[in-house]
């Protein structure tokens, strides 16, 4: 007899349907899947069988051959366990194959019959809520993550007896209350984590230029970069700067969320990520596990700290390669991944701010603690390429905290004060930039620079003083105005001013510093 079963693949952070096809005939036993399976998949036919079987049904010694539809799209992953043990229960007539005709399945089985988590449920859900399904059958595991999508009814089950029972059962009253409909309203969630403790600047002592630069760097997201000796605080300031950002809109939550779900770091009692990511990784970090990669392309670091920042510490300490990697996707906000037989593009929209010392030891210019020769504080700036620093708006020099400022006894201005200065400005660049799609000023293209951070006559000859005074690249001289029209947002200017200018001049990432 043969069945259909609907589910879902993944494709990047994106999904697309997947009938599961069954037919089980007279003839020699065999079991057959086809439909360009991973490895993952056609390991699917050992854990179905064993599972079915201690679950305590009857397999006969017949021909079972498995489709996966459309043939021609590589499919990964063990959510496809719990479609085929159905497809077989269907084509074995222990339910009525109408029964199953308007539910999505999703889920991994375990040898006793457990339904266990998998990767993805979110934009799985999604992609069967766009194409008109109106239920879904997940793990219980992951059955808030796709509660949280509206236009679909999502049930968790524990087991492949709970979710045959439901089938079977066919008064919607009983049905529910075998597996009962779950729905997460997003808000609520949001709501309930609103009082999420972060990190407060008011900690920071001293360094107002570093504070300073932090703030312009989150009220436009901007790329920070900060150069300090040991012990100055740059770690301090970067761990303190979700605390002054904007929380993620609920758009950009679910984006968020689904990069995580597909790289399965989310689950029960995670099923919404409300704060922005903060990714942190040690300098050993390969290329392919900050980018993205592998046989089947996972998302990379730079992916999950999506809509958040990504944190280098020591920078000069990160292998070049690894460091020039990085270019496209802070260009592109996006990383595309080629493998033979799939292409998958993973977002990257981060903001990136990472903390070096000036020399090997940490102390240059201080000749007093500095030991290092000019060639190795040359050979140590130089492991940072130009393209790089390049694309870098913002640089603060830092110095030893002084004593005076350990000792004073009064708090530093609050992360909470910094952030109303923040909001005030992005309050003002959603307004410009309404209908468009940039979202901060560090989103403005090249083409829109006349429109977005127009120029008065006095400072347009400031900037072609300074254009031809420091060398600067056409990137740098955009970066430069979209910098100052974040101070100026922090001002309420309404134009850029040649004051705007000059500051964001003095935070502008020196080229020469690979002179020193």
């Amino acid at each position: 007899m043969f069945s259909t079963i609907h589910s879902c693949a993944l494709q990047g952070i994106s999904a697309y349907p997947v009938s599961v096809e069954v037919d089980i005939a007279r003839g020699l036993p065999a079991f057959s899947m086809v439909g360009s399976l991973g490895s993952e998949v056609r390991e699917s036919r050992e854990r179905v069988c064993v599972a079915l079987k201690n679950a305590g049904f009857d397999l006969p010694p017949n021909h079972v051959t498995v489709n996966l539809s459309p043939a021609d799209r590589r499919k990964d992953g063990t959510a496809f366990d719990l479609p085929i043990a159905v497809g077989m229960l269907a084509s074995m007539n222990y339910f009525p194959a109408q029964a199953a005709a308007d539910i999505v399945f999703l889920g991994e089985l375990g040898l006793s019959g457990e339904i266990k988590r998998v990767r993805g449920v979110l934009p799985m859900v999604r992609a069967a809520a766009a194409d008109g399904i109106g239920q879904c059958i997940v793990p219980m595991e992951n059955a808030g993550e796709g509660a949280m999508i509206p236009g679909i009814r999502v049930r968790g089950a524990s087991d492949i007896k709970e979710v045959l029972e439901f089938l079977r059962e066919r008064d919607p009253e009983k049905q529910e209350e075998r597996l009962p409909g779950i729905r997460i309203d997003p808000d609520d969630i949001f709501r309930e984590d609103a009082g999420g403790k972060l990190p407060d600047f008011a900690d920071v002592r001293g360094q107002e230029s570093a504070r300073r630069a932090a703030e312009i760097a989150a009220a436009g997201f901007h790329n920070l970069l900060m150069i300090g000796p040991p012990g100055a605080g740059k770690s301090m300031i970067a761990r303190r700067i979700p605390g002054i950002m904007p929380r993620l809109t609920l758009e950009e939550s679910l984006e968020v969320t689904s990069v995580a779900s597909v790289a399965g770091l989310t689950g029960e009692g995670k099923t919404l990520v409300t704060e922005r990511p903060f990714q942190s990784p040690h300098h050993t970090v390969s290329q392919a596990a900050l980018i993205g990669g592998g046989s089947v392309p996972r998302p990379g670091i730079i992916s999950l700290a999506h809509r958040g920042i990504l944190f280098l510490d020591e920078l000069p300490e990160f292998r070049r390669e690894v460091l020039d990697s990085l270019r496209q996707p802070l260009e592109e906000r996006r990383i595309s991944i080629s493998r033979v037989g799939v292409n998958v593009s993973y977002p990257s929209d981060f903001m990136l701010v990472c903390a070096m010392n000036p020399c090997p030891c940490g102390y240059y210019p201080d000749r007093n603690r500095c030991s290092c020769t000019p060639a190795q504080v040359k050979k140590y700036s130089g492991r940072i390429s130009g393209p790089i620093l390049d694309r870098i708006d913002l640089c603060a020099q830092m110095e030893a905290v002084d004593v005076a400022s350990l000792q004073d006894g009064n708090r530093a201005e609050s992360s909470e004060a910094i952030l109303g200065r923040v909001l005030a400005a992005r309050e003002r660049q959603r307004e410009r930039y309404a209908g468009s799609s940039c979202r901060a000023n560090a989103d403005v293209q090249a083409a829109d620079m006349n429109r977005y951070c127009a120029l008065g006559p006095k400072e347009k000859r400031c900037m072609d003083k300074l254009y031809h005074s420091m060398q600067l690249s056409a990137r740098a001289y955009h970066r430069i105005l979209r910098v100052a029209r974040t101070i100026a947002d922090l001002a309420g200017a309404e134009r850029i001013g040649e004051e705007h200018l000059m500051e964001a001049v003095y935070y502008r990432p020196a080229q020469e510093y690979h002179k020193f």
